[in-house]
Order: structure tokens, then C-alpha cells, then sequence
């Protein structure tokens, strides 16, 4: 924070001043009156004066509280507009980059899931990926929340209980001595201990919009991002002539196994895969999703069985596409199983893109996956045609809207 608002904090007591003292803090500042007052001639003239003016409501300070509902933090109240803010997800980090919101993101989950090429595009946005403090690699640890000092932690509680072995009583704390939590994992909808509401990717949006007071800039993107959308989805060629997908991780350049995906799965990780109308390759056929406790493999006999026109590998976002070709398509292409594939044959094995994205990263995608399925209507891959104007993106980031 700057120096100005530390000296703002040090004057008045915060909300989080009055978490950590409780009624003292406000018995403290009556007591403090009350001997103000005292300091006069005693008559009684004078006190009912002052309790007069104490009581006028012209003096009472302007309530600016608001809250946001959602699932599974509920009603979530904020005193004033959050500046420190910490998010799980890269999703959520790419969102709130998409509200102004860069100069105050402190920490994220893992920075390696962060995928900040896309914003060297956008004139006047950049994030310094590196100045952020991670929260995984140190275990999720409560005291790294105390040291961050956040306004709002974007982060599902449920998957904090579930995934690291925190329980409702270190959530409660956190809460009340640091910040609120505000979130819901909904990258991928296939985890036994999410029981409760997801939301798409632009309904997430929309809270965070709602959290840091930016609805403007959040319908102007949010129109941008439609307009885009119809615009390509006007372009595809008939349901009957689009290739169906399989869509994988695999993290090895000479990849031997691979974690499937369903792209029924509503998950925000697939949404230009059905923004795009593509079938799925697993449809029909009894494997599972890649989930928490699903981790069924194929290898590349199992990739023969299902023989997609496609084939979309993740793990590899940090490759150019010349890059994946040269190495993970080039090994297929030599594998004595791999090359029989008719992906690999027609050269149709691409990137997957990354699991968590926010909007800004969506767009990209989306234009991205345009060109793997429909070269033919959007240009190569390895191209460098625009489906979208990146002025106006950044413009919308940047507050011109």
C-alpha cells in the first residue's frame, strides 16, 4: 500500500483492526469521547450540546458497505473496495487482470499455471508474474495468509478443506483475522466434494466484478467478448463437416500415456471447445474424466480405439506451435502405434490449452482453437491472422470503455 493509505489505516481502526480487538476498539473511542467531554465547564448547557452534535446524523459517517453472494461463502460484506487481493486460480488472476486490478495481486496458487504470454499482446497490460508469492508450493499455510495481509483471498474453501487439509476452523480464522474468502472451483465439474453451485466462466466474472466495484468494465468486456463469439461461431462450417476432439493431458515430449478429458464436462476449461461446436471423441464410450480421484491413462493403443480427428494434448502451453511440432507431434509421427492414429497422420495434434483461464486467456484460446479446427475458415495456427482487436481489449483493461 502507499504511504497515504497506511496513514489512513493508522488514524482510523480498519475492519480488519476491528476483527483483531474486537469491542475494545470501539469501547475505546467512547471512552475517549466521554472524557473529551469532560474537559468543559460541567453545566449543563454544555453536555446536552455535545450530545447533541454526537448524535447528529450529518455526522455519522456514510455507510459504503456492499456485499457479494456466492456459493459456498454465501453473503460475503466488504467495508470499501478491496486493494490487496490473493487468488487461487489462475482463472480468477486473469480476471481480475481484466478489471484493473494488476497493481494489487499479492499471491496465486501456483505461478506456473499462470500463463501471462497472452498480455504481450495487449499494449499497457503486463503482470510480473514472478513478484507473486505462491501459495502451493508453501502448503497453503495460514501464517503466508497473515503475511500477505489481503483485502479478499478469490479461493474455494471447499477445495482448501478438500485438497489441503484444512478444516472449517482454520477457514474460520483466516476470515476473520485476515479477509474474506470469495470463490468456487470450477475449472472441471467432476469432483465428488463439490456439491454445491458452479458458474460459468463470465457468471465468476461477474463476482469478482461485483467484488472490486467494476461493472462497466465488466459489460464492456463482457459485450466484446460476445460480439467475438458470434462473429466466429457465424463463420463454422455445418455441425456434420466439424472434426470431433480428444481432448488430453500429457506433460512428456515423447508422450507414451495420456489423461483423457470429457468435454461434456461444463467446466470453464473447456469453453472454447463448445463455444467452437465440436463433438467429443469420447462420447459414447465408458472413459472417464480426468478428475480428482479418476486418473485413468491411455496409451496409445486406447488412442486408436477412440481415433479422433483430433487430438488436443495439454501440459505444453509454454511451446510455440512450431515448438510442439517439433517435438511432441515429430515423436508420434516416428511412434510404431502412434503414427497410425489419423490425428497424427493429417497432423492434427495440438496444444490443449491451459487448465484454468480467465477471460482475457479465453479469447486467445478461443482464436487459437478456431484455427486448429477450421483452418480452412480462420487461417493456420502457425499464422498470424487476428480474429480480435487487441487495442480494444487492452483499451477495456486500461479503463477506456
Amino acid at each position: 500500500m502507499s504511504d497515504d493509505n497506511e496513514t489512513i489505516r493508522q488514524g482510523a481502526p480498519t475492519r480488519r483492526d476491528y476483527v483483531k480487538y474486537g469491542g475494545a476498539v470501539v469501547g475505546g473511542g467512547l471512552l475517549a469521547g466521554c472524557t473529551g467531554d469532560s474537559g468543559g465547564d460541567g453545566s449543563e448547557t454544555d453536555n446536552s450540546t455535545a450530545n447533541e452534535s454526537s448524535t447528529d446524523e450529518s455526522d455519522e459517517p456514510e455507510d459504503t458497505s456492499y456485499s457479494v453472494t456466492m456459493a459456498p461463502a454465501g453473503e460475503v460484506t466488504f467495508d470499501s473496495v478491496p486493494e490487496r487481493w490473493v487468488p487461487y486460480s489462475a482463472g480468477y488472476a486473469d480476471a481480475g487482470i481484466a478489471l484493473g486490478q494488476s497493481d494489487g495481486m499479492v499471491g496465486i496458487g501456483q505461478t506456473a499455471e499462470y500463463y501471462t504470454h497472452f498480455y504481450e499482446e495487449l499494449p499497457g497490460v503486463s503482470v510480473d508474474r514472478e513478484s507473486l508469492t505462491e501459495l502451493v508450493p508453501n502448503e497453503m499455510s495460514k501464517e503466508l495468509f497473515y503475511e500477505l495481509d489481503s483485502d479478499v483471498h478469490f479461493i474455494d474453501t471447499e477445495m482448501l478443506k478438500a485438497w489441503f487439509d484444512w478444516d472449517q476452523a482454520d477457514v474460520d480464522e483466516i476470515r476473520e483475522n485476515v479477509a474474506p474468502f470469495l470463490g468456487n472451483l470450477g475449472y472441471r465439474r467432476s469432483d465428488d466434494w463439490h456439491d454445491y453451485r458452479y458458474y460459468t466462466l463470465y457468471e465468476t466474472f461477474e463476482k469478482l466484478a461485483e467484488a472490486f466495484d467494476e461493472r462497466d468494465r465488466y459489460e464492456a468486456f463482457e459485450a466484446f467478448h460476445d460480439e467475438f463469439i458470434a462473429d466466429v461461431q457465424t463463420r463454422l462450417p455445418p455441425a456434420d463437416e466439424r472434426p470431433n476432439v480428444l481432448l488430453t493431458f500429457e506433460l512428456n515430449d515423447e508422450p507414451e500415456a495420456f489423461s483423457p478429458y470429457r468435454l461434456n464436462d461444463k467446466g470453464t476449461n473447456k469453453k472454447q471447445w463448445r463455444d467452437l461446436g465440436v463433438s467429443d471423441a469420447l462420447a459414447g464410450t465408458d472413459i472417464e474424466n480426468l478428475s480428482t480421484t479418476e486418473r485413468t491413462k491411455l496409451d496409445y493403443e486406447g488412442l486408436l480405439d477412440v481415433n479422433p480427428d483430433v487430438l488436443l494434448i495439454r501440459g505444453h502451453e509454454r511451446k510455440s506451435p512450431a515448438e510442439f511440432r517439433e517435438t511432441v507431434l515429430a515423436y508420434m509421427r516416428d511412434h510404431s502405434v502412434g503414427s497410425e492414429l489419423t490425428a497424427v497422420q493429417n497432423e492434427r495434434v495440438y496444444r490443449g490449452g491451459p487448465l484454468k483461464q480467465g477471460p482475457i486467456q479465453n479469447l486467445f484460446l478461443t482464436e487459437r482453437g478456431a484455427k486448429q479446427l477450421y483452418p480452412d475458415v480462420f487461417g493456420e495456427v502457425t499464422g498470424d491472422e487476428q480474429l480480435f482487436d487487441r487495442q480494444r481489449v487492452a483499451d477495456i483493461i486500461n479503463g477506456d470503455i
